[in-house]
């Protein structure tokens, strides 16, 4: 255990390893991180934490970690591994997260680009994954595992229980006392402190290399428009190697000194989320999503007293609902009657979804419909957006309180200049910016243009009060042959506001109308089937009955009527469309690890499918091959059929 003085903060907190010793030096008691385990929360306080980043750092220099070495980071979110970042940090290197859902073959690549010599992972499954490839590896040398089940027969020299790795860094420490403090010192603030891999949506991934400054630039930036102290606590559950995650549960934490919290497993989120009550909460609007499902199904089981009375407050709640939230004035009537619904409603619905503490709620990695952004809203919960990248730290804009809009992403962050080019693309400028792609200084040229502005890639432009709003991805945002404006991730969005409907990619581009494939929600439907006698066998077979069919004819038919009444969209009404027979997956390569549409490799691989759409089929055969968790791969076909929906008139033409 190290000494208070060992753990004395350095001057300047421009790196994370001085931020640690900073909040171990001068709040050494308060919880830094916990996990649940065994199911029982267990905690570390910031002066624990920074004893065991001592070790473990001391130990990585023990094995031979230099500065300038990657280290990577593979598993579910574990206090562990969160240090190791830190360790690695302490030396000089850079720590790389990979997805840990990923199949070894995936890894391969970010493991070669990034020339690992080192890795630390959760359990026996990532050792696995690494010893089916280690062959096509010969820089990895040393591999760590946290979890040692399993583990027993395993008598590779090269690997090594965490703990063992801290029990060396702890005699390393005692046989050279001032080694760590020297190389923290050396460390700078223009140094790489991560490496985050972008999603390659439309190619390799690339290595996106930031640095203790700009991270840092961005933590403090949500930390003060949102006001957030150290007081709070936050639920680390989504991928290590994601941007947001980053952010929010590493960087933010190192700055403010609030709490981290791991879940026991993927399957214990819900209940982990309850038993936490986190006060700031972040999530892509897949989770979002899946979460609203879940109180849809629920009413849907509920008695019929119980859904008269959900509707008719939910129906206040959208009147006024957001209007109180944001302090805006709100009728006496209208606020009496949110004041019944919140305690019969709005309170147990966010104490069921484990948000009853939340001050600050966040969605990014893609854009999230405005109607979904208005439920959570209208119940009490202040969900903001966010819109970044990899590139930017995760956020260029953030939404103040009383000034959030469903339409927009808010307003430039502290430090963040905002142009539009003259083709409509959005440009940023900030502190908050890579250092440059890994190795790939021809991509970094690209993306940054010669007055040091990022080039993102999205289309968007500012409203009258100087906040953001994004159309689409520029490379997405195509017109009809009626010359009308195509979006197709603004009627994605539409479209999955609706609980029945899980995914949906839209086509038009140059074409004379939009169509759209659909992945229904197995357990929204299923649930909807069941209640009304409507056997099914799996997916496939759900997807293709009549009535379900019907079903996401109306949900689409709405969002053509909501559609008609936008200007700016109102030609891009879906008129035909198809329930896939099969969900789309990252593991078949249609869909990002982080769950966004790989839009060409879709348009590719089903288009047959999209042929028929537009050649006025009723019906088209397909199988496709499809992989398995355990590594099988199979085949589903089905007959597909096509369902025109109604579209409605717009400015005076037939639709």
């Amino acid at each position: 255990m190290p000494t208070q003085a060992k753990i004395a903060a350095l001057d300047g907190l421009h790196t994370f390893p001085r931020l640690l010793l900073h909040h171990a030096s001068t709040r050494p008691g308060a919880p830094a991180i916990r996990e649940k385990s065994l199911g029982i929360w267990q905690t570390w306080t910031w002066f624990d934490v920074a004893e065991r980043v001592r070790a473990l750092a001391c130990g990585l220099a023990e094995l031979g970690f230099k500065r300038g070495d990657n280290l990577a980071i593979i598993g579910d979110n574990r206090p562990h591994l969160y240090m190791m970042m830190a360790a690695a940090q302490c030396l000089g290197g850079v720590p790389v997260p990979l997805y840990q859902d990923a199949v070894a073959a995936e890894m391969l690549f970010v493991l070669q680009d990034a020339g690992v010599r080192f890795a630390i992972v959760e359990d026996q499954e990532q050792v696995d994954k690494l010893l089916e490839i280690k062959d096509q590896l010969p820089a990895l040398e040393h591999i760590i595992y946290d979890d040692p089940r399993g583990m027993r027969h395993y008598n590779q020299t090269f690997l090594h229980d965490v703990h063992e790795l801290m029990e060396m860094g702890r005699i390393h420490d005692r046989n050279h006392p001032d080694f760590l403090n020297r190389e923290i010192e050396q460390g700078h603030f223009d140094d790489v402190s991560v490496m985050l891999y972008t999603s390659g949506t439309t190619g390799k991934p690339k290595g996106v290399c930031q640095t203790h400054a700009s991270f840092i630039a961005a933590a403090r930036g949500g930390i003060e428009v949102d006001r957030l102290t150290a007081d709070e606590d936050i639920l680390s559950y989504l991928p290590m190697a994601w941007v947001g995650d980053h952010l929010f549960s590493f960087a933010q934490a190192m700055v403010s000194g609030f709490t981290i919290n791991c879940p026991e497993s993927g399957e214990t989120v819900m209940t982990d989320l309850r038993e936490i009550g986190p006060t700031y909460y972040f999530a892509p609007p897949r989770v979002f999503e899946g979460l609203l499902t879940s109180v849809m199904i629920r009413m849907e089981d509920a008695g019929k007293i119980k859904q008269k009375l959900f509707h008719h407050f939910m129906d206040v709640a959208k009147r006024c609902g957001a209007d109180i939230l944001d302090g805006k004035p709100v009728s006496a009537g209208d606020r009496l009657q949110y004041a019944v619904g919140n305690l019969l409603i709005y309170g147990p619905l966010r104490n069921v979804l484990g948000m009853n503490r939340i001050r600050v709620a966040y969605t990014a990695g893609a854009a999230i419909g405005p109607e979904l952004f208005s439920f959570y809203r209208s119940i009490g919960i202040n969900l903001k957006q966010l819109y970044g990248q990899t590139e930017t730290c995760a956020y260029v804009c953030l939404q103040p309180d009383g000034h959030v809009k469903s339409d927009t992403v808010g307003a430039p962050a502290p430090g963040v200049e905002i142009k539009i080019a003259d083709n409509g693309e959005v440009l940023v400028k900030g502190p908050m910016l890579l250092k440059g792609y890994y190795q790939r200084p021809d991509a970094t040229a690209e993306s940054i243009n010669a007055d040091g502005y990022f080039l993102t890639g999205d289309a968007g432009f500012l409203d009258a009060d100087g906040q953001l709003k994004i159309i689409d991805r520029a490379k997405d945002v195509g017109k009809l042959t009626s010359g009308g404006m195509f979006a197709p991730n603004y009627i994605e969005n539409k479209l999955k506001f609706f609980q029945f409907i899980k995914e949906a990619v839209c086509f038009g581009n140059e074409r004379d109308m939009v169509c759209a494939f659909v992945n229904i929600d197995v357990g929204a439907v299923g649930n909807w089937a069941e209640r009304r006698g409507i056997a099914y066998a799996g997916y496939t077979d759900l997807a293709g009955k009549p009535q379900v069919l019907e079903l996401i004819r109306e949900c689409v038919e709405e969002v053509n009527a909501a559609l008609a009444g936008d200007a700016m969209v109102a030609d891009s009404q879906v008129h035909r469309f198809l329930v896939l027979h099969k969900e789309l997956d990252p593991d078949d390569d249609e869909l990002t690890r982080t769950r966004k549409v790989r839009r060409n490799f879709v348009s590719e691989k089903y288009k047959v499918l999209i042929d028929a759409l537009y050649e006025g089929k009723a019906s088209q055969f397909i199988e496709t091959e499809v992989k398995f968790e355990d590594g099988r791969r199979g085949k589903v076909s089905a007959d597909l059929k096509i369902v025109d929906a109604k579209t409605f008139a717009v400015a005076g033409k037939t639709a």
